[in-house]
């Protein structure tokens, strides 16, 4: 068992994909792998959230190499707008004392009519770190 000392950071600014305006109560669920939820935020107005803190593995893990470690928490992400495309980000790589930022395009789905139940779903690749 591997005991996670350190704390990373999430945030968010999700906004329409082309005019680039901010939206207000996006839905924002964060998973750990197992699916465990980690945090749930609402964007304010300005499209952002208070940041999430992750559980990581402390900053020494990815100081060494071959550990077997990885020094990064894999968390999930997802976004719900009514009247946008649902977006999943799966893998995302939560560091020590670092800040993952995502800026979350959500297409409205008037610009998609066939595709109302459509998700777009982003895979970060594991690192070889």
């Amino acid at each position: 068992m591997i005991i996670l000392p350190d704390i990373g950071y999430i945030e968010v600014n999700a906004y329409t994909s082309r005019a680039r305006i901010p939206l207000e109560n996006v839905a924002i669920t964060v998973t750990s792998d197992d699916g465990t939820a980690i945090a749930m935020r609402l964007t304010d107005r300005n499209g952002l959230i208070r940041p999430i803190t992750v559980p990581v593995p402390e900053l020494s893990a990815g100081q060494t190499p071959d550990t077997g470690i990885r020094p990064y928490t894999p968390v999930n992400l997802y976004a719900r707008l009514e009247g946008y495309e649902q977006l999943e980000n799966e893998n995302l790589q939560v560091f020590p004392r670092t800040v993952t930022r995502l800026d979350l395009q959500m297409i409205p789905l008037a610009e998609l009519p066939v595709n109302w139940d459509q998700v777009g779903i982003t895979d970060t690749p594991a690192q070889n770190l």
